[in-house]
């Protein structure tokens, strides 16, 4: 990690998730500064603005001159969104590190002509208790939330979704829920099946990610044959990326395909949803516009043809 506020991540996956939120940002703010009277940007998990990215060294051939290893400086989601053309009428960055929160409020200190709000605390916490506000009847907003592990409550996304107002990207931790919830139902102990319900909202994917499965046969002392029975998942990655989208469309107005990340490299770690919350045909038929256009254009040939 460089000294100081910078927030050191990355890879492939990063750039690419960026890049489609950026191209979403700019579309979506030219778009509703025509027609709406207040257009925001939040931010629930906003790091320091900026991300320091080691970029591995290369091995010279005949074109070209080896590289060392470099440590570069990018901009992160919150910054991207200052950067945004015509400018968000307000911005909402959110984190619950200090050093992160004193990086937000200098970015806020070095761009004067923005109305941009800096808020320490738990993001659930926050969008839970403030977000309900007769406004959104004249505010729209795009929520980015790319949480730092399985953060986000399944309440804090209904609370989301009844503005009616707000357009979320939202990178889902799809390997964390694949870790949680382990092949065998036995091996879910109650912290885990709590985190899993938090996050989907119900403990009806016990259901229907489970199914009963024969495992052996036992006999008793009287030399009875009798079945063993065990609950396995029986959801690969693609079917719990699936039900994740099921779960959001029961809250959204619509959900977008989720874009998977990393493209390249397995196995897939994140899925990439974009929920809209606007049921008016309007809003709904122009963020499908953008999104499915963004994400088509991104989206790699090899996985074009994988049901996403």
């Amino acid at each position: 990690m460089m000294p100081g506020n910078d927030h050191e991540f990355g890879g492939q996956h990063t750039e690419i998730k960026l890049a489609i939120v950026e191209a979403y940002l700019k579309r979506y703010s030219a778009a509703l500064h025509t027609w709406c009277d207040h257009v925001w940007y939040i931010d629930a998990f906003a790091g320091t603005g900026k991300r320091t990215v080691r970029v591995k060294a290369r091995a010279g051939d005949l074109l070209e001159e080896p590289a060392p290893e470099q440590v570069e400086l990018r901009r992160g989601s919150a910054q991207i969104a200052v950067d945004i053309k015509p400018p968000f009428d307000r911005l909402i960055f959110m984190d619950t590190r200090r050093k992160h929160v004193a990086a937000l409020e200098g970015l806020k200190a070095a761009n004067p002509q923005l109305d941009i709000s800096v808020l320490k605390g738990n993001a659930n916490e926050l969008i839970q208790r403030e977000i309900e506000w007769d406004g959104w009847k004249r505010t729209r907003a795009v929520m980015f939330l790319d949480p730092y592990g399985m953060e986000v409550e399944w309440e804090t996304l209904e609370k989301i979704a009844a503005t009616k107002a707000i357009d979320v990207w939202y990178l889902f931790p799809l390997a964390g829920l694949y870790r949680q919830a382990a092949r065998d139902m036995s091996k879910i102990d109650a912290i885990k099946e709590g985190a899993i319900t938090r996050m989907l909202g119900s403990d009806e994917w016990k259901g229907e990610l489970y199914s009963k499965v024969k495992t052996s046969l036992t006999a008793d002392l009287l030399g009875y044959l009798d079945d063993t029975e065990t609950l396995q998942r029986n959801a690969d990655v693609g079917g719990l990326e699936r039900y994740v989208k099921k779960r959001l469309k029961t809250i959204f107005a619509e959900v977008l395909d989720p874009y998977p990340l990393p493209v390249v490299e397995r196995p897939q770690r994140f899925s990439l949803f974009c929920a809209i919350s606007n049921p008016s045909p309007r809003a709904i038929g122009l963020a499908k516009s953008f999104g499915n256009d963004i994400l088509k254009s991104t989206r790699p040939a090899s996985r074009r043809t994988c049901g996403h």
